[in-house]
């Protein structure tokens, strides 16, 4: 009777001998609760936890990259504001813009070796992480778009907005497409590429960032240059963890086009 009770007694087991089920520790994937910890562990592998470790040589050929950064960002900066300055449907609004893009990959090119980079899954695998730059793009884009609901009533906000907008809406979309998809890969090859590696490791983040602005502020769109910090703060988080430039390029295209077709059906916004 003794030894009955004793098994009896075994954690783990019903007075049957049967083993008990163990509950489940995460819960349902469709609780709150869940759902929480499924986007942290995302946020935390695509954002924060490094897929890679800093080359030993990063700051060979520094000079060779700041001179070049320094010169690509000055010249980008003016044939940016000059072709955003045209006037819609101005065939130089394509020129000035595809020459921007290609002054961007050249300077990216110029300055040094560039990483594709790898990502990490928030389960530990290993990929491209081109899924999590477009999941973080999508993300990004749709901020903007419940901001714009309120940028809409600020007329001096609106209006530059707006007007940057016409080049779309009076040009050939589907040109205007390509070029922000050439714009958008060359940008994130040079500000995320040549230009992230230029800083000190520490730095690289906010540097990167600031410089990513500036080159917008001769466009006269403020709120282009605030889409630039918050783009680039994104964008070179990625760049941290992963080492390379194909994830930030994922989010990259997939906010900028979203925005291109998006915001125009908003109202006060041509919609």
């Amino acid at each position: 009777m003794d030894r009955l009770q004793r098994e009896g007694a075994q954690p783990g087991r019903s007075s049957g001998g049967a083993r008990r089920a163990r509950p489940d520790a995460r819960g349902p994937i469709d609780s709150p609760g869940a759902l929480a910890r499924e986007v942290g562990a995302f946020l935390r592998a695509s954002l924060l936890v490094r897929a890679h470790h800093p080359a030993g040589s990063r700051r060979s050929g520094a000079r060779r990259r700041w001179l070049v950064v320094g010169l690509t960002i000055v010249l980008g900066a003016v044939m940016l504001g000059l072709g955003v300055g045209t006037r819609p449907g101005d065939p130089l609004f394509y020129l000035a813009t595809t020459g921007v893009a290609v002054l961007w990959a050249v300077g990216a090119l110029a300055s040094g070796s560039l990483d594709l980079g790898r990502a990490r899954s928030r389960a530990g695998g290993s990929s491209l992480g081109v899924l999590q730059g477009f999941i973080l793009g999508a993300l990004l884009l749709a901020i903007f778009l419940a901001g714009a609901l309120m940028v809409g009533q600020v007329p001096w906000l609106r209006g530059p907005v707006a007007e940057l907008l016409d080049h779309a809406r009076y040009a050939s979309l589907p040109v205007v497409a390509l070029i922000t998809i050439v714009s958008g890969i060359a940008e994130e090859l040079f500000f995320r590429g040549a230009v992230y590696a230029a800083f000190p490791e520490r730095w690289a983040i906010p540097g990167s960032t600031v410089l990513y602005a500036a080159s917008t502020l001769f466009t006269g769109v403020p709120l282009l240059t605030f889409a630039a910090v918050c783009l680039g703060l994104l964008t070179a988080a990625q760049r941290r963890v992963t080492g390379g430039v194909l994830g930030p390029i994922s989010s990259h295209l997939t906010w900028s086009l979203g925005m291109l077709l998006l915001l125009p059906q908003f109202p006060n916004f041509g919609g």
